[in-house]
């Protein structure tokens, strides 16, 4: 079982920076590609970004290429979103996910592919 507690959250101006956090247990042996997806109420949840297990591979939405940055660390079993130019737009709840089938160095944007998901972090974003 895996399981992820993301943090970093918070209510930022317009043009400001966050960092969210997401903390995983690991089984041994198994790497997971990991990614971050963000809700809003009424709406399906949308693909922000991903790191494959390798930490080769990323990809990211178009709505956030060049102001998202995704990261691991794999000593702290921690993946990072740095969050630069937030717009109001990008006021989500986000969440982190663990692909446990994927291969060393691919990603996906479907959140289907996940397997295990955290409990979520409110980004709020004020104009």
């Amino acid at each position: 079982q895996v399981q992820l507690v993301e943090s970093g959250g918070g209510l930022v101006q317009s043009g400001g920076s966050l960092r969210l956090s997401c903390a995983y247990s690991r089984r041994p042996f198994i790497g997971y590609a990991m990614g971050w997806f963000r809700q809003v109420p009424g709406k399906e949840r949308e693909f922000v970004a991903a790191i494959s297990w390798s930490g080769i591979t990323t990809n990211y939405a178009d709505s956030v290429k060049g102001r998202f940055t995704i990261s691991r660390d794999y000593a702290k079993n921690t993946v990072y979103l740095q969050m630069n130019s937030l717009k109001p737009e990008d006021t989500a709840v986000y969440y982190c996910a663990a692909d446990s089938g994927a291969s060393y160095s691919s990603v996906t944007n479907n959140p289907q592919e996940y397997d295990y998901w955290g409990q979520g972090t409110q980004v709020t974003v004020s104009s």
